[in-house]
């Protein structure tokens, strides 16, 4: 039996069933909407008149904001100089210029949430759709001397990256020292935790696919794994320390993939490179093949961050669309519907945590089985 076509096949028949579901909702509010307008008394018409004619509004009106689910998601998809943490509390970052004139370091709560421009040492700053701006003696941004300014701040972003990193090494240097005491031991607690998935990239993903030279690459393979794992499981959670979107950065991915780009090259031997510069084909057709497989280098790790970007973020923005269709509506009838999408979703994105960090991995350790791979 074909598991994945049953899959496939019911995640589209709850997606059809939800579908309708919206629609179904929607033509019903439509409706009422309707009802409601056409037995509106007469008294309430008069009193509306003449709070138009006086310009007064009623309580329920009166500093209500206008709901903007595609704001609310490209804030938590997006970096930030801010930690938010909830309502209108955030944890404030390092704010670190490189301009002309030297460093400058301040914190991102002297923005105030961008509502107030930061006077520093060297210039006039303004928090500007997340992106620190030189302010002028005009007022107004300038736009030629905020270019010259390099941004080195610790973002939102970075700070969870941090925190990813701390975590992993706190939870490998306790393995490590189990090791050391527990020498020719069964594993034991944590340690018989992270035995298994340690033994799993290296059985099933670094022997396969790089053979006897795969005890060279362990370090970077497991690195990889892990860091992409924990800022995935990081990523699923709504409160701080989670929340944050880094592997969902291409900025990250990039970084990532042009790693893979470099030790895949840079160990790569000459039979990896004949096969590039001299392939086995016919000369005639050196023209073609040499160009298509030196794009080949650059477009295996340029797959690699695309795909990871695109799955994480993804999640990220499916998750909070429908969480938004509560307030879009503005009625509870749809919220045990869209918390139950959720947290399907919420399951399904805890294993693309998973399946994320084993494909980049494998991929990464393919690549580099192909670049070291012994002529037979």
């Amino acid at each position: 039996m074909d598991c994945n076509r049953v899959f496939v096949s019911k995640v589209k028949r709850l997606t059809i069933v939800f579908t309708l579901l919206i629609a179904f909702l929607s033509i019903k509010i439509d409706t009422f909407a309707q009802v409601d307008s056409a037995v509106v008394p007469v008294d309430s018409v008069v009193a509306g008149s003449a709070e138009a004619v006086s310009g007064e509004h009623g309580p329920a009106k009166h500093g209500e904001e206008k709901f903007e689910p595609t704001k609310l998601i490209m804030e938590h998809i997006a970096d930030s100089h801010m930690w938010h943490l909830w309502g209108h509390t955030s944890l404030p970052l390092p704010v670190i210029l490189y301009t002309a004139n030297g460093l400058e370091v301040f914190s991102s709560g002297n923005f105030h949430h961008g509502e107030h421009d930061y006077n520093g040492k060297y210039n006039n700053y303004r928090l500007e759709e997340d992106h620190v701006k030189v302010v002028g003696a005009d007022g107004k941004v300038d736009e030629e001397a905020s270019k010259s300014v390099l941004d080195f701040s610790i973002t939102k972003n970075v700070a969870a990256m941090f925190v990813a990193i701390f975590v992993i090494l706190v939870i490998f240097i306790s393995v490590a020292a189990s090791y050391r005491k527990r020498v020719g031991k069964a594993p034991k607690g944590l340690q018989s935790f992270m035995e298994p998935i340690i033994v799993f990239v290296r059985d099933d993903i670094a022997k396969p696919n790089i053979g006897h030279k795969y005890a060279k690459f362990m370090p970077y393979l497991l690195t990889t794994f892990f860091f992409i794992l924990f800022n995935n499981l990081f990523g699923l959670i709504p409160i701080f320390p989670g929340g944050a979107n880094v592997t969902g950065n291409i900025a990250l991915t990039f970084v990532m993939a042009l790693g893979t780009l470099i030790i895949v090259n840079i160990n790569g031997n000459k039979y990896y490179w004949k096969h590039i510069f001299k392939p086995d084909v016919p000369f005639w057709l050196y023209p073609i093949m040499i160009p298509v497989e030196l794009i080949g280098i650059i477009s295996k790790p340029f797959a690699l961050m695309v795909r990871l970007f695109a799955n994480i973020t993804a999640g990220h923005i499916i998750v909070l669309s429908l969480i938004s269709l509560i307030f879009i509506f503005e009625t509870l009838a749809i919220a045990p519907v869209s918390v139950a999408f959720v947290l399907f979703m919420d399951v399904l994105e805890l294993l693309v945590a998973f399946l994320q960090a084993f494909i980049f991995t494998l991929l990464t350790a393919l690549f580099i089985g192909m670049a070291v791979e012994e002529h037979h």
